[in-house]
């Protein structure tokens, strides 16, 4: 069973990851290169800025409870 510094340290990467993923799916539907048929890209390339700002107040939210 690994110790509570190694759980702390996997628990840093898959948020890091997560991060990464949210942002990249939301910079990917603004900047057209993500798709889905039958959708418009106006509604995309808002569902991508709804992402990236969602994804970036996350990250503050998380990281201000960390702190405090």
């Amino acid at each position: 069973m690994p110790n509570k510094t190694a759980k702390n340290i996997l628990a840093i990467i898959m948020w890091i990851v997560g991060i990464i993923i949210s942002l990249a799916v939301g910079f990917g539907l603004i900047s057209k290169v993500l798709a889905i048929p039958y959708i418009p890209s106006l509604v995309l390339i808002i569902v991508g800025w709804i992402a990236v700002v969602s994804t970036v107040i996350g990250m503050i939210i998380a990281i201000v409870n960390y702190f405090n």
